[in-house]
């Protein structure tokens, strides 16, 4: 067994998730052993999650046949698994542990019952019950919670429409990281000396800390007794806190960070017999904050009926439903808070408690995945204790729906008939959806259209999905269709054929288009009208406002989503009835400003956004420029007569000066990255400081180097700091590939590399007097003017460049590099890491390891398969009252976010109307058309409007198209035009 801090993780195919959990819980996740009972609908959506995230060992236990019912509730159960009768453990078991190859699974198909004895279990860190009836589960629990350790222990259940899920880690339960948010920083503008001392922080940069979290303070000046001291704070505003008494303490001068500190939280947990009398339940949706109390009473009283009849109650079945009530009664009396009982919850769960909602236990599913890496790792806050989500807005809209509707007709959808009739399964059959994207939610939707039977009708209905991207090793630890084998397979390819695999009936065309403005044409309007539904899974904001635009074009629902870490949204758009993605605009991110970027970083993220834009200047702009000029001038000579002559030709001095500097041997790469080196670390610095003395002061007397300033002091090279050498390399690495210079092993070895940078001549510093800019709303200026001494320069060193034969057609060419985060041998990342972090050396800022620079430089949106399982699944629920129908009030949009955990459900907003006048209104969704005759002018359209509705157009646009403005010169003509 290894040690766990030695323990490798495989970031290639982790990573994602890496920037979710972090690796102390990743290592904690590897060690431990989960056992699992029901390998249900629900129970295969918990082990998919928790392979994929990476547990020790999983045992799923079953003792149940596969049966039809099964092909529409288990996407790991096909037909030939029905036909032989196999144990629903035994059928899944490869198709699961496949999932993760680093993952031990196991199949259990002995009895577990009221008799079992339990010590089996104590092997386990968590177990989860899922389809266990309550008596058993009261008993396994106690079981757990004896142990010393305890077995954390978490039981869910899907019933109809109804969901509970419960945990209990024992009596104390340490949370190491409550938010997995990263600690604030926060720069400090003044401190009183006073009793609460008050610290508040530079304008416009809010702290957003709360009243009881705990800071630490550094490189504060004056009051310098705080560096390093930790303090618990109370809010006071949005920009100020108290940190108590700093009375006796030095004045404060300048400067100074607050730190978060993560304290660590004990969490306390009831056993279930006691939790069932007084629950404390989680309550996801405002504005029916009694319905988990009801919920829980009428799952109680399923489970009283279960154990008293020995079956469930029968589907549409009245008289059951009224014993089911009659049982909730008497339990509603035996809870410590008396809870008022919902005949309506209790009636539907009764009428559907027999079926199954496979997006209902997705949804579930996720959340509960969540709680069992929360169980061995510590991470993230716990479910205290119960979660219960309803669906009863699919249902209640059903009432009038013959209860013949619901009974079983002996194929894979019976579950699912059970639960919302046959007319709304035949409506999703019949369904043209169009999905955008087979990312991690791509995948996870094809899952529950396949178990919804969308798009499988014998005449009607089929599903387009389109994704340009190819399948990528980071991509299989949570876009659950792919394996191994389909590494650089087209994504939307691969995804349809392991649909086929869950429901063979289900017709996909599938595309590798970008769905962007450039894509119109593949994607008319006459292509939208088609679609009932449009689904995104998209991470691109600029695609998703164009998508929704296209559909309050064309009048078509949308339904979005999307993840980041631990947290969702699921947003539905139904046109006449809701506002559109559009409606609402998110804040834009911020911007670094380019002189704390070029001059003044103050935070490792302004050192890791200079090193990627170093990357991108240096190895793709630069050689993509000196391309691009040497296809249009195809010869030197050429180029030397035209400027010679007097013509300027754009770009031509920085593509000579990169001509006549051109590295042509290993030797001449590290060179040059040992000079850029002393220009970057110690040049830079020198020419800052020779800018700006150490005791420079502003107009207003205060020093021009404080916070949120930094002061930079010189690198001086070292090539036995790994730091140093390890810039050299790298940078030298890649000018030998933008120059196409060769290189062996050997020229990697230290002592090659020794060898040659102890010989380089490093150019002396000599000051500047170019005004450095300070300005922080300056943006980048697009041209630096080229002097005329610059020009007589490009002319000499062309000429010579001709002389020595060096410019010739090999010479003319370069290889721009694209930046490639994934690909850890490609050097690219090891260049942004080298480069941020001597940068912030040099600033004496905290640095980064490669794993954050990683996830800063390439933009990574931190990713796990238990929010995305969960979102996808709320997606298809409302996909389902989409293709119903239904009325505004029945759509729900959530925000989640499973590590604190909470789950909000909210209505959809109402479109907004613009009254024009009386009588006459319109919102978004509104077409107004007027029939022209043949010869139809401009004026005639005008007055044909002004007599319909009785306005005066004031101008006529078509798209960004200015048609008619009255005061633009020549607009008054086109009044006569057809």
């Amino acid at each position: 067994i290894m040690a766990a801090d030695s323990m490798e993780i495989d970031d290639a195919l982790y990573s994602r998730q890496r920037y979710v959990l972090g690796d102390t819980a990743m290592q904690k996740m590897a060690q431990s052993h989960v056992f699992l009972s029901g390998i249900g609908g629900l129970g295969v959506e918990i082990a998919k999650n928790i392979i994929l995230a990476g547990v020790k060992a999983l045992t799923v236990h079953d003792t149940k046949r596969c049966t039809k019912w099964d092909l529409g509730i288990n996407f790991f159960i096909h037909e030939d698994d029905v036909t032989s009768q196999r144990n629903r453990a035994e059928a899944t078991l490869h198709r699961i542990a496949e999932l993760n190859p680093y993952v031990h699974v196991a199949a259990s198909t002995v009895p577990l019952d009221e008799t079992t004895d339990l010590s089996f279990l104590k092997h386990y860190q968590c177990v989860i019950l899922t389809e266990v009836s309550l008596l058993l589960q009261k008993k396994i629990n106690d079981f757990c919670h004896a142990q010393q350790p305890p077995i954390k222990f978490i039981s869910a259940d899907v019933y109809g429409v109804c969901s509970r899920l419960f945990c209990d880690f024992g009596d104390e339960f340490e949370v190491l990281d409550t938010t997995g948010e990263e600690p604030k920083e926060i720069f400090i503008s003044n401190i009183t000396q006073s009793n609460p001392g008050i610290v508040t922080c530079l304008e416009n940069h809010p702290h957003r800390l709360e009243t009881g979290q705990f800071l630490t303070f550094r490189e504060v000046n004056g009051m310098s007794c705080l560096n390093g001291s930790t303090h618990q704070i109370t809010v006071v505003s949005p920009y100020s806190f108290s940190i108590g008494d700093t009375s006796e303490m030095e004045p404060y001068l300048h400067g100074g960070i607050a730190v978060q500190v993560k304290t660590p939280k004990m969490c306390y947990f009831e056993r279930l017999e006691k939790q069932i009398t007084n629950p404390l339940c989680l309550v996801a949706d405002f504005s029916k904050p009694e319905a988990p109390l009801q919920i829980h009473v009428a799952m109680l009283a399923l489970n009283h009926f279960q154990e008293k009849f020995g079956r469930g109650p029968n589907i549409g079945c009245l008289q059951d439903a009224e014993e089911m009530l009659k049982i909730a009664m008497s339990i509603s009396e035996t809870l410590e808070n008396k809870s008022q009982v919902n005949g309506d919850v209790v009636k539907w769960l009764s009428r559907t408690a027999q079926g199954f909602l496979p997006p209902l236990a997705a949804a579930v599913g996720g959340v509960a995945s969540q709680e069992v890496l929360k169980a061995v790792t510590g991470k993230f806050s716990p479910l205290q204790q119960w979660l219960y989500i309803d669906v009863l807005d699919i249902v209640t809209p059903l009432e009038k729906v013959g209860s013949e509707e619901f009974l079983p007709r002996g194929d894979r959808y019976d579950a699912l008939r059970a639960c919302i009739g046959d007319s709304l399964c035949q409506k999703l059959h019949d369904l043209n959806v169009f999905l955008v994207g087979c990312g991690a939610i791509g995948c996870e939707m094809l899952k529950n259209f396949a178990l919804l039977g969308v798009g499988t009708g014998q005449d009607k209905g089929l599903v387009t999905i389109t994704d340009p991207d190819l399948i990528e090793k980071s991509n299989l630890n949570r876009q659950f269709l792919f394996r191994p084998h389909h590494i650089q397979k087209p994504k939307s390819y691969t995804a349809a054929e392991a649909t086929l695999n869950i429901n063979p009936y289900i017709k996909i065309d599938s595309d590798i288009n970008k769905v962007c403005p450039a894509t119109e044409n593949t994607y008319s309007d006459e292509f939208y009208t088609k679609q009932d539904v449009i689904v995104t899974a998209l991470d691109n904001v600029e695609a998703r406002r164009y998508i929704d635009s296209r559909c309050v074009a064309n009048l078509r629902p949308l339904i979005d989503s999307g993840t980041m870490g631990t947290k969702g949204h699921t947003e539905v758009i139904v046109p006449h009835l809701t506002e559109s993605y559009n409606s609402h605009r998110d804040p834009p991110e911020e911007e670094i400003p380019f002189c704390t970027l070029k001059s003044f970083p103050a935070a490792i993220e302004h050192t890791i956004q200079w090193a990627r834009d170093k990357f991108e200047s240096s190895f793709s702009h630069k050689p993509s420029l000196f391309n691009k000029f040497w296809q249009t001038y195809p010869s030197a000579e050429e180029v030397l007569q035209r400027i010679k002559s007097g013509e300027s030709l754009e770009g031509c001095f920085h593509v000579i000066k990169t001509l006549s500097r051109r590295p042509r041997s290993w030797t001449q790469c590290v060179e040059l990255a040992r000079v850029k080196f002393e220009k970057y670390f110690s040049h830079k610095a020198l020419q800052l400081l020779h800018s700006f003395p150490l005791d420079t002061r502003l107009k207003d007397g205060s020093l021009f180097w404080q916070s949120p300033k930094r002061p930079p002091f010189p690198v001086k090279f070292e090539f036995n700091d790994p730091l140093h050498y390890g810039f050299i390399v790298s940078a030298a690495k890649l000018f030998a590939t933008v120059y196409c210079v060769p290189f062996t092993e050997k020229d990697l070895s230290e002592e090659t590399i020794l060898g040659i940078v102890s010989s380089v001549k490093v150019p002396e510093f000599r000051p500047s007097n170019k005004v450095v800019q300070t300005d922080e709303t300056a943006r980048k200026p697009d041209h630096v003017p080229v002097s005329s001494e610059d020009e007589r320069n490009a002319i000499f060193q062309l000429e010579k460049s001709i002389l020595s034969n060096e410019a010739l057609e090999t010479d003319l060419q370069m290889k721009p590099i694209s930046f490639e985060k994934d690909d850890d041998s490609n050097g690219h990342i090891d260049f942004i890491t080298a480069a941020s972090n001597l940068r912030a050396k040099m600033y004496n800022i905290e640095p980064a390891d490669r794993f954050k620079t990683k996830r800063i430089a390439g933009k990574i949106i931190p990713a796990i398969a238990t929010a995305t399982a969960a979102v996808s699944g709320l997606v298809a629920l409302e996909l389902i009252k989409v293709v119903g129908g239904y009325t505004a009030d029945a759509y729900k949009n959530c925000f989640l976010n499973l590590a604190i955990p909470i789950m909000v459900f909210t209505e959809t907003a109402e479109v907004r109307r613009t009254e024009i006048r009386n009588g006459i209104s319109f919102t978004i969704w509104d077409r107004w058309t007027v029939y022209g005759k043949e010869d139809f002018t401009l004026l005639d359209f005008i007055n044909a409007v002004r007599e319909k509705y009785g306005i005066e157009p004031t101008m006529v646009v078509q798209g960004v198209k200015m048609l008619y403005v009255p005061v633009m010169p020549g607009h008054i003509k086109r009044l006569k035009l057809t």
